[in-house]
């Protein structure tokens, strides 16, 4: 319950909506990217994160799009990256489960709200 709590954005400091994305950078054959697919992708884009942050799929498959060219040290998938004005804020490197990932979510989100202007 406190995942689908935080999702909504319940207790979370407020953040812009524009100019931020979360990448997720994913694999073919990934399982932990098909289970967070099944589990969070389904309802991402309608929770305040997903509005004020909207998913970017990124495949480690493929030549990665130049304008990500700056990201550096995605190794493993998933791996989600925050990024705000061409700037990474911060990342999550696996899916512990939507609990974990929701904990870990609400950390990079806050570190998004201090980096706003006034």
């Amino acid at each position: 319950m406190r995942h689908l709590l935080l999702a909504m954005g319940f207790g979370l400091a407020p953040w812009a909506a524009t100019a931020a994305e979360l990448l997720m950078f994913d694999a073919y054959g990934c399982m932990h990217c098909e289970l967070w697919k099944d589990d969070i992708g389904v309802y991402y884009h309608k929770t305040r994160e997903g509005k004020s942050a909207p998913l970017r799929i990124v495949s480690l498959d493929e030549k990665r799009p130049e304008d990500l060219d700056w990201i550096e040290g995605v190794r493993f998938s998933p791996t989600f990256v925050l990024i705000h004005n061409d700037r990474e804020i911060g990342r999550i490197v696996g899916y512990p489960g939507e609990d974990l990932f929701w904990m870990n979510m609400e950390t990079v989100f806050r570190r998004l709200g201090s980096r706003q202007s006034p």
